[in-house]
């Protein structure tokens, strides 16, 4: 009996030293502080990293004019701790990264990460008016699940990112109507959810009581993947080859060319209303995205009509005809919002598209933002709509 208990007590302390070992990483050594990084008082926010060996550390951050080239050197402080303290920028999400030898580094000590493709960034959230939706809500949270749907248009199981909110598991006889968000070229399934920050944006919204109840549908645009490229799952080779686009049938081209669009509204829409507590009607059906995405809400819209009646692109890659525009109008669309950048690259395809809309008289909402093809705009968006739909 000694003997068990000798045995468990060395099974102990091992397990007490690999954790203190664990938490010796963070400490970096008896007698010396944690790092802090970022740390934001009144209206400065300082970075630090600690680099022993390094002979230049400089700070990149997507708050500056140029966010690609530009750079802010940091100096070296005691125990090789690097650091630079910046005026606050405005209220916002912003990414950042430093730059060690010429080398990009993350920041070690911030635990709140984006991913943006195949990129992961750390990120800095400024409090403010503009970003009191971005946070965690007080009380009430949803749901973010994964579910996977068989496509036989695509040919392979897809996983799908959903949001139901708060109170959906505690009420098995609610019915909601559902948002269908489609993210941008590079971006997957779980592109709203990490940079859109969807989740809590949606949480604060209908906590609030500015936004109605809903369930928020994330599918993969990405007609080649079955999911994000995270789960290390083979991507389909799929033939976009210019000439080989060009000797195909008209129907064969478009087949292939609205692949993606025809199985989520062929296979998902079905899916998620027999699988979900959704309300299986137009009314109760929205659909939105951005850049790409936006191109999809359209072509979406486009190929079926009278499926959705809430329609939303964002800084969108597309555009529709005369004839198409009256067919919306005569499906009765409850709210057609088109949003961009006033400097973004699509700007002038967002203009041409309002005139569109307007020539044909369909009434619609212009949201015109500052800035470009950013994740800012497309978070502002996202909290703008979600208040106007299902009303």
């Amino acid at each position: 009996m000694k003997r068990i208990l000798s045995s468990l007590a060395i099974c102990l302390a091992v397990a007490g030293s690999l954790q203190a070992q664990e938490l010796a990483n963070f400490s970096f050594g008896r007698g010396m502080k944690p790092i802090v990084s970022p740390e934001i008082k009144n209206d400065s926010v300082t970075f630090r990293l600690k680099a022993d060996y390094a002979t230049v550390v400089k700070l990149s951050g997507s708050w500056m004019e140029n966010p690609w080239t530009g750079t802010i050197d940091m100096k070296r402080g005691e125990n090789n701790v690097w650091s630079v303290q910046i005026p606050l920028p405005s209220p916002e999400i912003y990414t950042y990264n430093f730059v060690v030898d010429g080398v990009n580094v993350n920041d070690p000590q911030n635990i709140l990460v984006q991913r943006d493709g195949t990129r992961f960034l750390p990120m800095l959230l400024v409090p403010g008016e503009r970003t009191e939706n971005y946070g965690e809500a007080k009380l009430q949270h949803g749901t973010v699940s994964h579910p996977w749907y068989h496509s036989e248009i695509l040919g392979m199981d897809r996983r799908l990112t959903v949001y139901t909110p708060y109170g959906y598991e505690n009420n098995p006889k609610k019915k909601y109507p559902v948002l269908y968000l489609l993210h941008g070229a590079g971006g997957d399934e779980e592109a709203w959810s990490s940079m859109g920050r969807a989740a809590q944006i949606l949480d604060n919204l209908i906590e609030k009581g500015l936004a109605e109840p809903m369930i928020v549908v994330m599918p993969n645009g990405n007609a080649n993947q079955a999911a994000a490229r995270t789960l290390n799952i083979p991507e389909k080779q799929m033939n976009w080859d210019r000439n080989a686009l060009q000797n195909m049938s008209e129907a064969e081209r478009s087949k292939l060319m609205n692949g993606y669009v025809r199985s989520l509204c062929e296979e998902i829409v079905p899916f998620i209303e027999k699988n979900f507590r959704a309300i299986a009607k137009p009314s109760s059906r929205a659909i939105a995205g951005l850049s790409m995405g936006g191109g999809h809400t359209i072509s979406a819209s486009i190929l079926y009509p009278e499926m959705f009646d809430y329609i939303c692109p964002l800084s969108a890659a597309g555009s529709a005809t005369p004839e198409q525009i009256a067919t919306l109008k005569k499906a009765g669309v409850k709210l057609y919002f088109l949003a961009c950048g006033n400097t973004d690259f699509l700007f002038q395809g967002a203009e041409d598209m309002h005139k569109k809309l307007t020539e044909q008289g369909l009434e619609h909402e212009y949201f015109v933002s500052d800035g470009g093809h950013v994740w800012s705009n497309w978070r502002l968006y996202l909290n703008t709509f979600a208040q106007k739909l299902f009303k």
